[in-house]
């Protein structure tokens, strides 16, 4: 949008200006990154940032200068995701993708300090490894949470290390600092994570990312399965499986005209 410094731009309209160019920029932004494409009056910018950080919308990052999504802005776009007919053309491709695999898949979304899962379809198998929708599993040491860790910048990624404790949860859990950003490393360079029962004994999984039209990561795609029925070279093997899916639940929001296959 080109610079509106005469105010042109209808006052209701603006915070859903600022909220269209925050979500573009899929990184933390300052009032005066985003006003570059939007040209309010300085201080009309920060007055709307003032807003929708108060009422949620928005959150101060950790340096106290830019801005991230708030939880209100984050459900917002978990509804969006849920949309009735998204809803059931998403859950066909996990079905899909279950009986192929034979286990548990879940889509998960990162929030603040965790992923969240949104839509997950159970095996049939009588073994199984309860994490319901609304379940929040740390970055560090799930399959999803280390695919989500691989799309951040480093010095967000080192942001967020130095704030986070690195709890010993099984004794496959990566602890080390360095020993982490070497797997993060691994995970961006290959495309999809794994979790090594890291975060639960007995308990593999294997993650992707879902993508946008900007090819960032939105969410992401995984299975986990009990030790007794899967190790590492079969979860491997899944991911050509992972991935199709993974590209058509993207369609599902970039472009949703054509229902994906059953």
């Amino acid at each position: 949008m080109d610079g509106d410094s005469t105010g042109t731009i209808p006052t209701n309209l603006r915070l859903l200006l600022v909220l269209e160019e925050i979500v573009k920029a899929g990184v933390p932004v300052t009032p005066t990154e985003v006003n570059v494409a939007i040209g309010l009056p300085k201080p009309t910018i920060h007055r709307l940032f003032a807003t929708l950080e108060e009422e949620g919308f928005l959150q101060r990052d950790m340096d106290g200068r830019t801005y991230s999504p708030g939880p209100r802005l984050r459900i917002m776009a978990g509804g969006v995701l849920s949309s009735l007919r998204i809803r059931t053309a998403r859950q066909a491709v996990l079905r899909r993708l279950s009986r192929e695999i034979g286990e548990t898949c879940n889509i998960a979304l990162p929030d603040r300090d965790a992923m969240t899962y949104l839509e997950r379809v159970e095996t049939e198998w009588p073994l199984r490894i309860q994490l319901p929708i609304g379940t929040r599993v740390p970055f560090y040491c799930t399959a999803s949470g280390k695919m989500y860790l691989s799309s951040l910048a480093r010095n967000h990624l080192n942001k967020y290390l130095s704030a986070t404790d690195l709890e010993q949860r099984t004794p496959n859990t990566i602890t080390d600092r360095d020993a982490l950003i070497d797997e993060i490393r691994d995970v961006r360079r290959d495309g999809y994570a794994l979790d090594r029962e890291e975060f639960m004994q007995n308990m593999i999984a294997a993650a992707v990312p879902i993508r946008d039209s900007n090819k960032r990561l939105m969410a992401t795609l995984s299975f986990h399965a009990p030790t007794q029925r899967f190790d590492l070279e079969k979860a491997l093997g899944c991911l050509t499986s992972l991935r199709t899916a993974a590209e058509d639940l993207s369609k599902l929001v970039t472009d949703s005209d054509e229902p994906p296959s059953t």
